[in-house]
């Protein structure tokens, strides 16, 4: 497992592959964890197996959980306070069904023999392989500069008033 990575005050290890990492939108909410001691940046780490990795509506990315599909995906590793992880569980809408919390195995991207387990917000189960068929089973290794150029920061979508659900079934049924 992955003793010398966490510790009691952050127990949880989160593996994050799009707008949470840094240099990228979100990651005003990870430096914030930091800030206040609810999260360590433990390096750059990548999942041990494939694993589809798609920008959906408004370029947001979504890790699919069907192992075995797409690519190795790269990201970062943080070790997460139980206060941290609300704030994220939060921000990805684990609540409303959008994001769900999963295992993920992960190596450190320099030294790719250990894998220990953390957790990953994967694409909802009631759309997340219905979006890597729309996609047409083409996904991404890693969430770059390229794909963030195409990202829609909440407050810049249009239909306010529309929940991203809503958004994320007109993509996946190509409204």
């Amino acid at each position: 497992m992955a003793e010398g990575l966490k510790d009691d005050a952050k127990p949880h290890l989160i593996f994050t592959y799009g707008t949470l990492k840094q240099g990228f939108h979100n990651h005003k909410l990870t430096q914030d964890l930091i800030n206040h001691d609810d999260a360590v940046l433990l390096g750059p780490y990548i999942t041990r197996h494939s694993y589809p990795l798609v920008c959906g509506p408004y370029g947001i990315p979504y890790l699919i959980n069907l192992p075995g599909s797409g690519h190795q995906v790269k990201g970062e590793l943080y070790s997460v306070s139980t206060r941290g992880l609300a704030r994220l569980d939060e921000l990805e809408g684990t609540s409303i069904g959008h994001y769900e919390r999963l295992p993920v195995d992960v190596m450190n991207a320099d030294d790719d023999i250990v894998s220990v387990e953390a957790q990953a917000y994967y694409a909802h189960r009631s759309f997340g392989p219905a979006m890597w068929e729309r996609i047409g089973k083409a996904g991404l290794s890693e969430f770059t500069e390229k794909e963030a150029k195409g990202y829609v920061k909440r407050q810049d979508r249009p239909c306010q008033g529309r929940a991203i659900l809503e958004d994320v079934r007109h993509f996946v049924s190509g409204m």
